[in-house]
């Protein structure tokens, strides 16, 4: 018999609530109880009492706090924050009325949760006008922050509080001794316990947060962190919240992808908008590829779009606004929730079945919340489901109307059957090769889909290599290395999307049918003749510009970086000047004179530079890019900033080897229609592999660790990406692309066939060529004996050889053939350099010793 399937890999989350909205000490002991049952789903040190994270917010008790009053939990660390925070109370007209320090028993902590315990302090407050005003109440907080060091706000608010740490889920009560009280009442408590997948344990990380508690992991953080930074409003003042220089940075540097999504939600339920219409917006169900969506539903999620892409990855999510209390799920349904509304109007959710017991309270209706479903607990209206909750924001004003009007359906343009007579000259300037003809894009025309090889790469690092690489390949794609179950782009298509929208943005608080005033595109792929068609007068409803991404010759290696530069300048230029869409053209380079700039500098450099003078949102960037040919490449324009991409050459070059074929596979304007099939396949399948359901949410992510590239290139053109071990800068890219230029406008200019991609004689080395190959087999082709039967080693096991032999002929002969072969990977820059001195043998530890520090949770530690 087969052992149960236990659920241990994700954070436990659930809430208990009235119906009605009764407060009682039942709920709360209900929620402690469920706290407790799912302590399973988070971790504890060494100590078994100190935790991942747990938590519990409620609404403020108010036999304890007193009415009309609002409390602010402060977890401080260094100075005395009295100061600065009376006088943030006092800028927004607050008067602080106690500094409460709630009871603890540090008995309940482990020993490392106690050496990390901040000094935990309640500030209540009030409005002397009596008006429970929770956007006054968020200003106080932001306040707090900017005026202060050291001191984390876990909560401010007139409604909620909330008690969390590093207990364990158990024993969080015996160490907030409030918990415990009898007076401590409550009509709905939303509870965490916290499995620590990608950040390490601390008091501050500890969920819930302000207004909800997650379970999962934002994949699309990071783009939806830049999308953030890149706004150039806000609208806090057309929404009553205040000036918008209180509000920037949104997120805190130190936050969780939780924590950061839960000040997402926060700012845009006191810029006005219902709880259930926030969550709708951030984590939306999907609705581009199903049928069955209501019409008015699916005009919410359209005219949303506009202004808030999702939040993706797999994610339950349970959210409060201090009134109401519900939950729901991501759009791939990846994380359970299960539900139960009984007799006497008790309704429990939790990622657990039977962790909130239900005994006593009548016949209960149980369900689970399936993908991209919501629920809510309103205290007038009782339990909603998704249906009732979906209509409702639906129906708050006309988003279909708005959509149907706003948004102007862009077509992608038809395949161009123009190819240019200096086809070949155009292709070696960008660097193609023959056997990118024949193995990358032959493929993608006859299958509709990227080739597929095997895994690894033993050519050299590109930073490494005699030839000059596309800068693309010096981008290696992430992946999801935590608890992210996999999406498969081909049977859940329903829940994938490519479509893209082109113009400015409104701001983010905002509520109109001008934010629908935007092109819509099926696909981020473009023709030439839709990007043609967007220029043209009567399409949009601001002007469409475009940059020349080329540079003089005559200015040598150093005129790429002033190149980078000038379309920076000219980006924000075009921004101020009020144009919606930028096209990006390396066209004018050629027989002119003119070398283009790689199009992945000169996207990177236009995007960082826009989103950190907070233009970014104002503008849409479309790439006309002569150097992609690749799906990895167009992924990377797509994963630093580029709203859509035109493979011009990639396509003229599909028309010019369709038209020239006599096996009759394909004409031109089918080749070019399977290549685009196969490059937005490819993009689908790397969204995926990152747990990323939505081009939006991938757009500008910068899910990309660079090696090879120097600092000075990176900190222009691919801000914040890790870019551990360095490289070239930006004269040997000057060089490439002068090198490349020269080569394709000399007389006779032929595609390379330089061996990227396969082993070719005199080609770029490997390092499994054929040579090192034959050599290692001479080596380790002997016989041994071993329990009387003889053996062939493997060719990998030259080194293990040697180890088990004690054959030191055999590892200098190993020695030699790792270090004669060309440079390929990092480990060939390593140097062993003697010591000076020997280390005493007295101090070097014994393994026993040494193994007890290390670490089998791994994955844990991100």
């Amino acid at each position: 018999m087969l052992p149960p399937i236990r659920e241990l890999d994700a954070c436990g989350i659930g809430f208990v609530a009235d119906a009605r909205g009764q407060a009682s000490r039942a709920i709360i002991a209900a929620a402690l109880r469920g706290l407790a049952c799912v302590k399973h789903r988070g971790a504890v040190a060494a100590d078994a009492r100190s935790a991942d994270g747990t938590g519990l917010l409620t609404p403020i008790p108010r036999t304890i706090f007193g009415e009309a009053t609002g409390v602010a939990v402060l977890f401080c660390r260094g100075e005395d924050p009295r100061p600065a925070v009376e006088a943030a109370a006092a800028d927004e007209n607050l008067e602080v009325i106690e500094w409460r320090t709630p009871p603890l028993d540090l008995s309940a902590l482990g020993d490392l949760a106690r050496e990390s315990i901040p000094n935990i302090v309640q500030v209540v407050f009030e409005n002397p006008h009596g008006v429970l005003d929770e956007r006054r109440a968020l200003r106080f907080r932001r306040r707090i922050e900017r005026t202060t060091t050291g001191v984390y706000v876990a909560s401010c608010s007139f409604r909620t509080v909330l008690y969390k740490g590093l207990a364990t889920a158990d024993h969080l009560a015996d160490f907030y001794p409030d918990l415990a009280d009898e007076r401590f009442e409550g009509a709905f408590a939303v509870f965490h316990q916290r499995f620590s997948t990608n950040t390490l344990p601390t008091w501050e990380r500890a969920q819930p947060f302000r207004n909800l508690c997650h379970n999962g992991e934002i994949n699309a953080l990071w783009g939806n962190e830049n999308r953030m930074r890149g706004r150039a409003e806000l609208g806090t003042e057309a929404a009553g919240l205040g000036p918008e220089e209180l509000f920037f940075p949104v997120f805190g540097a130190e936050d969780s992808d939780s924590g950061k999504l839960d000040s997402a939600v926060e700012l845009l339920i006191r810029g006005g908008r219902d709880i259930r219409h926030v969550m709708a917006m951030t984590v939306p169900a999907a609705w581009e590829n199903v049928r069955e969506v209501n019409t008015d539903v699916r005009g919410f999620y359209r005219y949303h779009s506009a202004l808030m892409e999702p939040w993706d990855g797999p994610a339950g999510v349970i959210f409060t606004d201090g009134v109401g209390v519900g939950a729901c799920l991501d759009r791939n349904g990846l994380r359970p929730l299960r539900w139960a509304v009984c007799e006497d109007g008790l309704v429990a959710v939790c990622s657990e079945v039977g962790a909130i017991d239900l005994s006593g309270h009548g016949s209960v209706r149980r369900g689970r919340l399936g993908p991209g479903q919501m629920l809510f607990v309103d205290p007038t209206r009782g339990f909603l489901d998704d249906e009732a909750c979906k209509e409702r924001i639906a129906a708050a004003a006309p988003y279909a109307r708005w959509a149907a009007d706003g948004f102007y359906r862009l077509p992608a343009g038809e395949p161009t059957l123009e190819v240019p007579e200096d086809l070949t000259e155009r292709q070696a300037m960008h660097g193609y090769t023959k056997e990118e003809l024949a193995m990358i894009i032959k493929p993608m025309v006859a299958d509709a889909y990227e080739p597929t090889f095997s895994m690894g790469d033993d050519s050299p690092l590109p930073n490494l290599a005699p030839r000059g690489r596309p800068v693309s390949h010096y981008l290696r794609q992430r992946f999801a290395q935590v608890t992210n179950p996999p999406i498969d782009p081909l049977r859940e298509k329903l829940v994938m999307s490519l479509r893209t929208m082109l113009g400015p943005r409104a701001p983010l608080l905002s509520e109109s049918p001008d934010a629908a005033r935007m092109l819509t595109l099926a696909s981020f792929f473009l023709y030439p003749a839709g990007v043609e068609h967007m220029e043209s007068v009567d399409c949009t409803p601001w002007p469409v510009g475009r940059l020349d991404a080329s540079f003089p010759v005559a200015d040598g290696p150093d005129g790429l970086r002033a190149a980078v530069e000038r379309l920076a300048t000219e980006a924000a230029a075009a921004v101020e000047a009020g144009l919606g869409v930028l096209i990006v053209d390396d066209g004018a380079a050629g027989v002119s004179g003119r070398a283009p700039v790689p199009s992945l500098l000169a996207c990177g450099a236009i995007h960082q530079a826009l989103s950190t003078a907070r233009l970014r949102s104002r503008i849409a960037l479309v790439v006309v890019a002569d150097d992609v040919r690749d799906v990895h490449g167009m992924a990377a324009l797509l994963g630093y900033g580029a709203d859509a991409v035109c493979p011009r050459l990639a396509l003229a070059t599909v028309a010019a080897e369709a038209d020239r074929s006599d096996d009759g596979v394909a004409t031109s304007p089918e080749a070019q229609n399977r290549f685009q099939a196969a490059a937005e396949a490819g993009v689908l399948k790397i969204m995926s592999k990152m747990g990323i359901s939505t081009v939006d949410s991938y757009r500008g992510a910068q899910i990309f660790e660079v090696v090879g590239l120097a600092d000075e290139v990176v900190d222009v053109c691919f801000t914040g990406s890790p870019n551990v071990v360095g490289g070239i800068g930006w004269t040997e890219l000057g060089h490439d692309v002068l090198a490349r230029h020269e080569a394709a406008w000399t007389e006779g200019a032929d595609l390379e066939s330089p061996g990227f991609i396969r082993v070719r004689k005199g080609g770029e080395p490997h390092s499994k060529d054929k040579d090192t190959v034959q050599a290692l087999n001479d080596l380790t082709l002997v016989q041994e004996e071993t329990n009387g039967q003889s053996r062939d080693m493997l060719v990998a096991h030259v080194l293990q050889a040697a180890i088990r032999s004690e054959s030191s002929d055999r590892y200098e002969a190993f020695t030699k053939l790792v270090g004669d072969r060309p440079l390929i990977e990092l480990h060939d820059l390593l140097e062993l350099v003697p010591a000076s001195e020997p280390v005493p043998l007295d101090e070097v530890e014994p393994a026993a010793v040494l193994v007890k520090r290390f670490s089998t949770g791994a994955m844990s530690h991100g």
